[in-house]
């Protein structure tokens, strides 16, 4: 039986070292640094794999390990068919047993309620900044003349 830790944070300019603090007791460590809303999580798949049956998969939050509650409920379905429990640091949860099981699913549905929340409160504040006559984006760089001139050299074949 292996502990194997998982760690993740979402860009390049965040720190994982509080996480692999956390997870220094681990047997493996797979780690990385990639959004969780990208579908190519290379150490994740590989840390999937890797695991076997009498295993411990151990995490610092549910976030860090699924997108949503339903990746998240494809990963613990994965991870029962083979064998590996899971732990969950921060919200003290192991699948190991029966209120362990309840917890996680719990806080999954949780989980997947805030994100989308937020996702909402930050879709209104972008909403509210643009009725303000707030720009997003980078400035712009060539003038209106300067967009015609190339519009032009590129319909002469230049």
């Amino acid at each position: 039986m292996a502990i194997v830790g998982y760690a993740r944070v979402s860009s390049r300019d965040q720190n994982l070292d509080v996480q692999l603090q956390q997870l220094s007791h681990c047997d493996k460590l797979f780690q990385e640094k990639q959004s969780g809303l990208d579908g190519d999580r290379p150490q994740l798949q590989a840390c999937l794999e890797y695991v076997r049956e009498g295993d411990v998969l151990v995490i610092t939050r549910l976030d860090r390990l699924a997108r949503s509650t339903l990746h998240l409920c494809q990963i613990a379905s994965e991870l029962e068919r083979k064998g590996v429990n899971l732990q969950v640091l921060d919200q003290n949860i192991d699948t190991s047993t029966a209120t362990g099981r309840l917890l996680f699913n719990m806080l999954g549905a949780i989980s997947q309620f805030e994100t989308e929340i937020r996702a909402e409160r930050q879709l209104e504040g972008i909403l509210r900044a643009k009725e303000r006559g707030v720009h997003f984006g980078r400035e712009k760089q060539l003038t209106e003349q300067q967009v015609l001139e190339l519009k032009q050299k590129r319909q002469q074949g230049t």
